[in-house]
């Protein structure tokens, strides 16, 4: 009895190898397409099926059903799903450059709809791929077995087109991929017409000719660099841009998208941005594609801006991507990666192969024919005796052996001349043998002198590609700009001073400084913003468009936009409701706005509440806010914040309420808190007073402070001792009926322009030093004629240069 001998293997080599045996089936037979004629099996199967079928461009259409069912039984057993998703591919003119097969019915759409079921829809071979498979039967390429050994199937396709360099290719396989960018037909015969010229032509007179991918969809790369790295190493990045065009002031319509980006999905995406606001201006879009072309429109807001607009969607959404170019492909059976050059080189060598091979056909035909005319010359000139040998022969086989042995003819020439019909004795007949047989002499001379010179096949790659130019002429598509970098909105955005203001009923705007002209103190003003009856102008600000800003709301809440972010309005105009700009709550408004260039440890801000608590916090803590806001101070529920203002760390701050008091004290008072705190005494107040203001002391500065009726003074800061945080003050203005109660106060220089707004709405610009200083303890003098019904209700500052 004999045992079974059992081989014992470790498991990690026989894992290694049938990983490795794994991994290389899939490079080879599936995921990476050859450099000869840039086709994966299942691409090359499916174009030598339907050209097996007959499937000519000049045929009618098939069933998709039955070419993919002809590909599966025969070549290519992995599913029909891979081989109908393939064959739709090899259809779609947004996928590829030149397509490789003509498509009858539903084959998908740029919105990333599917193409119907195969058997509804029809296909045929496009014109185009009878540049691949020309010559197929002249034994120019080698053959294989297909998967059971049944068949014979082309390892590669002839491909008189440069498919590879025009239609490119994508694929993952295990460790590596390719994504090689189609390119523009034309351009890639003459750079290849270049190269065979001139093999060692340089990679610049190259992207002279050859500039660039040229994508079916258009749109435009964004530089050159990436392609410049792209054509010497084989790697490289491509920025790739849609185009927008403008149609009007208030319209942008998107006409091409870039390379392999669904429409539907850009169309969404942008939906989404608009609505979660992280690109405004926007107030419309739809799709109005058709098949005259693609046409997506974005209507803009009136107040928008369309290059922030435009900028926008370039750096926020897919209409503008980044193709990351990989020229890998099979190489003799092994995957490289190639730069230009090597693409070329490879590409000619298999053309100067197949050419080689198909003349070495054509020869050995031609001396087949002639070696069999030469026969048939002999047979004619001794007819007579040939005849009379034949009838004399018992059978044919006898008069084939005479024939040899009587005219020293070969096997094939007897026979030739016993299969001879009676019409070729004919004198026309006898003449067209004779012209036949010269001919073919001459191409059989043409045919060596072929093999023997290289540059004639050269030149006749070069004829087959100029062919190819005249035949199927393509205009570039995608454009090519000169390097550049991102453009940042704010390079759109003219730094200029802006003011911006926001009404009590929470409407916010913004426009240009000199839109107030300066008047003399006294003077009526002029119309600052159409409110409602109910409603007024509560704060004004005045910063450039760059600056940051920090909306502080009455209940604690910080905001955070750019001023250029603000839509800009005219000079009556109502303005945008500030609770869709920001988001506020119901019930909030904004109490105070800081303009800062960028956010640090070193500046403070300091908070000032309506009951008198102080609070101050580093501004880095609010350097990110979120876009509901963030907690700035906790307030008591009977509390609402007055004012924010930015220090340095060691200023002298002064206080004012609404009775006319005001107390200085040094920031170093207070000490530093965390943001969601609730801060410590500022000043004491009085019954029925409340804080207005807090202000930061400057030197050679006086403080300004405005009462209801329109009255105000300058005071010198001189005059306010310096006292401890949490003292009652001293009088800054007298509050009687005559003034009314203090509305603002706000530290000034006598170079400053003053804005000054009453509750209906009227603005004035004046000059501080047109205000009068005087005392602490007075009662001021008018500053603003103001009607009946109207009281005075906010002050800003403009900082005017002395050269101004």
């Amino acid at each position: 009895m004999t045992r079974d001998v059992v081989s014992v293997r470790v498991i990690e080599d026989e894992m290694k190898d049938a990983y490795m045996a794994y991994a290389m089936s899939v490079i080879v037979g599936r995921a990476l397409p050859d450099v000869r004629d840039g086709l994966k099996p299942v691409h090359r199967r499916i174009l030598y099926a339907m050209h097996d079928l007959g499937m000519r461009h000049n045929t009618p259409y098939k069933k998709s059903a039955r070419i993919v069912g002809e590909v599966l039984g025969k070549y290519h057993p992995h599913g029909d799903s891979a081989v109908y998703d393939a064959l739709v591919r090899l259809a779609q003119e947004w996928n590829m450059s030149s397509p490789l097969i003509d498509g009858q019915g539903n084959f998908g759409s740029q919105d990333g709809d599917s193409a119907a079921a195969m058997r509804y829809t029809e296909a045929r071979l496009a014109k185009i791929s009878q540049e691949l498979l020309l010559d197929l039967e002249k034994d120019t390429v080698d053959w294989s077995d297909n998967f059971d050994g049944s068949l014979r199937e082309p390892s590669v396709l002839p491909s008189i087109l440069p498919n590879l360099l025009v239609n490119g290719s994508a694929g993952i396989a295990v460790g590596m991929a390719t994504n090689m960018p189609p390119h523009n037909i034309s351009e890639v015969v003459q750079a290849l017409i270049a190269y065979i010229k001139n093999s060692d032509i340089s990679l610049t007179e190259i992207l002279s000719l050859l500039p660039g991918p040229d994508f079916p969809t258009g749109g435009t790369i964004c530089g050159r660099s990436g392609i410049y790295d792209a054509y010497s190493t084989g790697r490289g990045k491509i920025k790739l841009r849609g185009v927008i065009q403008r149609e009007g002031d208030q319209r942008l319509v998107i006409t091409e998208i870039p390379y392999q980006v669904v429409k539907a999905d850009l169309v969404t995406q942008i939906a989404e941005l608009v609505s979660e606001k992280r690109i405004e201006g926007i107030r419309d879009l739809r799709d109005e594609s058709n098949r005259k072309g693609m046409r997506i429109v974005v209507e803009l807001k009136r107040d928008a801006q369309p290059e922030i607009v435009e900028n926008a969607l370039f750096k926020y959404t897919r209409l503008q991507q980044t193709f990351g170019v990989i020229n890998l492909a099979l190489v003799n059976g092994q995957p490289k990666v190639l730069a230009i050059k090597e693409l070329f080189f490879q590409y000619v060598s298999h053309r100067r192969e197949v050419i080689t091979r198909r003349t070495v056909y054509d020869l050995n035909k031609a001396e087949q024919r002639a070696h069999i005319l030469e026969g048939l010359l002999i047979a004619l000139e001794s007819i007579d005796s040939i005849v009379a040998l034949i009838k004399q022969s018992a059978s044919s086989e006898i008069a084939r052996e005479q024939l040899i042995a009587s005219f020293s003819l070969s096997e094939e020439q007897a026979k030739a001349i016993l299969d001879m019909r009676l019409s070729k004795l004919t004198g026309l007949e006898q003449e067209g043998i004779k012209k036949e047989h010269a001919q073919l002499l001459v191409a059989i001379a043409d045919y060596k002198d072929i093999l023997a010179n290289p540059v004639r096949i050269d030149a006749i790659i070069v004829d087959e590609l100029s062919h190819l130019q005249q035949t199927y002429p393509v205009a570039r598509r995608t454009q090519i700009s000169d390097d550049f970098e991102d453009i940042d909105i704010e390079d759109l955005i003219e730094s200029e001073d802006m003011v911006v203001t926001i009404s009590n009923s929470g409407y916010v705007k913004r426009l240009p400084v000199d839109t107030y002209h300066a008047q003399h103190r006294g003077g009526k003003g002029i119309i600052g913003a159409t409110t409602k009856e109910d409603d007024f102008i509560e704060h004004l600000f005045v910063a450039n468009t760059h600056a940051y800003l920090l909306f502080f709301s009455n209940r604690g809440q910080v905001y955070w936009k750019k001023v250029y972010h603000i839509p800009e309005s005219s000079r009556t105009a109502k303005g945008t409701a500030i609770i869709n700009l920001l988001g506020i709550e119901k019930g909030e408004s904004i109490s105070s706005i800081i303009a800062v260039d960028s956010f640090d440890s070193i500046r403070n801000l300091v908070f000032c509440t309506k009951n008198g608590i102080v609070k101050k916090t580093s501004l880095e803590e609010y350097s990110r806010p979120r876009s509901g806001g963030i907690h700035a101070i906790k307030l008591d529920s009977d509390d609402d914040l007055v004012n924010v203002v930015l220090t340095s760390g060691s200023d002298k701050l002064i206080f004012s309420s609404s009775q006319g008091y005001s107390l200085v004290c040094e920031e170093s008072d207070i000490r530093s808190m965390g943001r969601f705190t609730r801060g410590v005494i500022a000043m004491k107040l009085r019954s029925k007073d409340v804080l207005v203001n807090v202000s930061v002391l400057q030197e050679g500065a006086e403080l300004l402070t405005v009462t209801e009726n329109g009255y105000g003074k300058r005071t010198a800061l001189t005059e306010y001792p310096l006292q401890r945080r949490g003292g009652l003050g001293v009088k800054n203005i007298q509050t009687s009926s005559r003034n009314g109660l203090v509305v603002a106060s706000r530290v000034v220089s006598q170079t400053d322009d003053l804005l000054l707004i009453t509750q209906k709405g009227i603005i004035i610009r004046t000059k501080a030093s047109e205000i009068t200083v005087i005392g602490r303890n007075t009662q001021g003098v008018r500053i603003m004629r103001l009607n009946a019904d109207d009281s005075l209700q906010a002050l800003a500052r403009i900082i005017v240069e002395e050269n101004e």
